[in-house]
């Protein structure tokens, strides 16, 4: 595979079908409720009955009309409906209404943070289309089913430039266009139930040409381990089959997640095989600059701001600031628990609005201290536990606090694990549960005293080495220490107390 990467660049352009967040579907007024009984949400306009109109769902147009702003492409003031001819079974009407002369939406991009830099993934077009039904051919050994509950639901088709060289380019862009969507809550994301499918146009040529390959589009690939694989696969096949001879068709193609291989499909049709036509059941959408300022205006700060912000305004490293603005849920749990933080040491202070790009109070220290315990020790028990981050028990507040608590030195940050769990586990107040099991951090440098000086009388032999040059000791009789004492001591205070012992002895 290095070899061939070496000789061979692959060329990949995406499309994007985006399922719009509405109630309804784009044309009717049945529900778009996921995991319905079977042709529960059909209408009379969704079988395609004689004589039912479509009639445009507005909130479909608008959140449209917001994603294409999130994505910094142009939104054209007048769009249009075409009708795309091909028979299917799932499709009543023999046509899909979707645009395609005029679409509501060209132009836009997307950047990725790479190691490298900042890559570009340019954005052609975005159009608005009704989804198809499904075909159902594991229910029976004789019959097919067709279930029509996805007929009219409203997708976004976002369609890239061919910018992508390679599958961990395309993941990115999946997943950064996916958290957009979700953060203007366009489109739900979900995969697995279908609201973001994948098809990927797919050509190889050799390293240094700047001509373009006969491309193999794979069709309505649906996780990112099946993007990943059906790539890798593609571009091996066309690549072995140019080598060995042989020319790669225009075709579309299935990708098998249980073989891990793509196969062939149907040859591929070209625009004209599907006969576009303006629908004559639908008027031009004719929308005003004025709307789409009102749309603009409504849109949050998106991902990409967030992360710079965490970097240059919090002092979050890169890897920290891209895991936590990627989810939106993520970066609001994040912002409520640094904005706890402040007032917990601030207690008079105003209040900061997470959603802003205003400066928080809280120090940068704190911050990443705090983003810290988010991202490893709170991940680790969602994990473990299979619970989304806006579902625990673990509020961002009583994370504020808990950070609180080590900072003013109440616990150390060992103990601090321990009342994370039980925290995840009941939602209590931190400070409850260390009273309750008896946490509280030993601060009384007498008592500390005691527990050094009877360490290090059983230790003596250690003494004398550590006198003698050995300084990896130290770290041995801190362990003792923090065992005698359950852990309870102040690390900070059992260091700077047993390095005055330790240097009192050397002179003496």
């Amino acid at each position: 595979m290095e070899e061939l990467l070496k000789k061979w660049e692959c060329v990949i352009g995406l499309e994007i079908h985006a399922q719009i967040s509405s109630k309804s579907k784009l044309f009717s007024s049945s529900s778009t409720t996921f995991g319905a009984e079977p042709n529960e949400n059909v209408s009379f306009v969704d079988a395609a009955m004689p004589g039912m109109l479509p009639v445009l769902n507005k909130e479909c147009l608008h959140q449209a009309i917001r994603t294409a702003l999130a994505l910094n492409s142009r939104v054209h003031l007048v769009s249009m409906f075409d009708r795309k001819n091909y028979f299917y079974a799932d499709l009543p009407q023999g046509y899909q209404i979707s645009q395609f002369y005029h679409p509501i939406a060209t132009g836009g991009y997307i950047k990725l943070e790479q190691e490298d830099g900042e890559k570009t993934i340019r954005i052609n077009r975005l159009h608005i289309e009704q989804d198809a039904g499904k075909n159902i051919h594991d229910q029976s050994p004789k019959y097919s089913f067709v279930d029509l509950n996805r007929v009219g639901v409203g997708l976004m088709e976002i369609v890239s430039e061919p910018d992508l060289r390679c599958a961990q380019d395309v993941l990115e862009y999946v997943k950064a266009l996916r958290s957009i969507l979700r953060y203007i809550g366009s489109c739900d994301g979900d995969m697995e139930k279908g609201s973001l499918r994948c098809d990927v146009n797919i050509s190889v040529r050799p390293r240094g040409s700047t001509e373009l390959g006969t491309r193999c589009e794979i069709k309505n690939v649906n996780s990112m381990r099946s993007i990943s694989r059906a790539i890798e696969f593609e571009f091996m096949r066309q690549v072995e089959l140019i080598q060995a001879g042989g020319k790669v068709e225009q075709e579309t193609r299935l990708f098998d997640a249980t073989l891990n291989e793509t196969r062939a499909m149907r040859s591929k049709e070209d625009a004209h095989d599907y006969r576009y036509f303006p629908d004559p059941d639908l008027l031009p959408v004719v929308i005003t600059q004025d709307l789409v300022e009102q749309i603009g205006a409504t849109l949050p700060e998106l991902p990409n701001q967030k992360r710079k912000r965490y970097i240059g305004v919090l002092g979050l490293s890169a890897y920290d600031a891209q895991v936590i603005a990627e989810d939106a849920e993520i970066a609001e749990y994040f912002e409520r628990a640094v904005d706890a933080f402040t007032q917990f040491v601030h207690p008079s202070a105003a209040s900061s609005s997470p959603a802003t790009s205003e400066p928080s109070k809280a120090s940068s220290s704190d911050s990443k201290i705090i983003a810290n315990w988010i991202t490893s020790e709170l991940f680790a028990l969602l994990g473990k536990n299979n619970v989304e981050i806006n579902a625990c028990k673990a509020r961002p507040e009583a994370i504020a606090k808990l950070v609180y608590l080590i900072d003013v030195g109440t616990i150390s940050g060992k103990i601090a694990k321990d009342v994370l769990v039980i925290l995840f586990d009941t939602g209590m107040d931190p400070e409850e549960i260390v009273l309750q099991n008896g946490w509280k951090q030993v601060q009384d440098v007498s008592s500390i005293e005691a527990v050094i000086d009877k360490v290090l009388q059983q230790n003596a032999p250690s003494v004398e080495q550590y006198l003698a040059g050995k300084d990896k000791l130290f770290g041995f009789f801190v362990g003792s220490v923090m065992k005698e004492t359950k852990g309870l001591a102040s690390p900070s205070l059992v260091n700077d107390l047993l390095k005055q012992k330790l240097t009192s002895y050397n002179k003496s």
